[in-house]
């Protein structure tokens, strides 16, 4: 099945937007395996509801499901690549998801893109309008460091963006090496893509791999 085909499926509300919500926190949250119930917490939903769309998922082949003593948990499935194209559907829109106060900020970071392999932004901005700074990671391999640095002086210089942004330089290699990391791992799994989401599938599909 193809990105075309899944679009459609989507649309066509084979998957609800709780049973999307569930799919995309559980793919994110890599070193991870969730009850009903906690998941039930964290997203602030219905427990028993929960639960149902969780057993519904696995039938999709979205997530995996473990019975570990008397409780269910259930992961994402990363070996299927029906669910691996699905999620890269659905992280493709986390643009267009970016909270209205960062739109500014989102057309500034779009300069990096020539020069980037993922972008990402993470911290309290992407959850409320009431923030002291923005941090922004971006991954790129270090021949491009000269141009990276040039667009943030640009950024900087602009005055577009009024709070200071904190910027979080990485390759590859860094994030192999530090996933494990409870910083590193909270900053991938807590964020929103602006550049790349199928770079940060692979990326979260190795790290989950390994």
């Amino acid at each position: 099945m193809d990105v075309n085909r899944i679009h459609m499926d989507v649309n066509r509300i084979q998957f609800t937007k709780i049973e999307l919500q569930i799919a995309k926190h559980a793919f994110k949250h890599y070193k991870d395996k969730y009850n009903a119930r906690q998941l039930a917490r964290l997203l602030n939903i219905n427990h028993a509801h929960t639960n149902k769309l969780c057993n519904l998922l696995v039938n999709k082949n979205i997530l995996v499901k473990e019975e570990i003593g008397n409780s269910a948990y259930f992961s994402y499935n990363y070996h299927n690549d029906l669910s691996i194209k699905f999620i890269e559907y659905l992280l493709s829109m986390e643009e267009k998801a970016f909270p209205k106060w960062m739109v500014i900020l989102a057309h500034s970071l779009n300069k990096f893109n020539q020069y980037i392999q993922l972008g990402l932004v993470f911290g309290s901005s992407i959850n409320t309008k009431d923030f002291r700074d923005i941090d922004v990671l971006l991954m790129y391999k270090t021949n491009n460091s000269k141009d990276i640095q040039r667009i943030k002086d640009e950024i900087r210089k602009s005055e577009l963006v009024e709070k200071p942004i904190r910027y979080v330089d990485i390759t590859e290699k860094d994030i192999l090496l530090n996933k494990e990391d409870k910083v590193f791992y909270n900053i991938l799994a807590n964020s929103l893509i602006f550049y790349n989401p199928e770079r940060y599938v692979e990326v979260i599909k190795n790290a989950a791999n390994r």
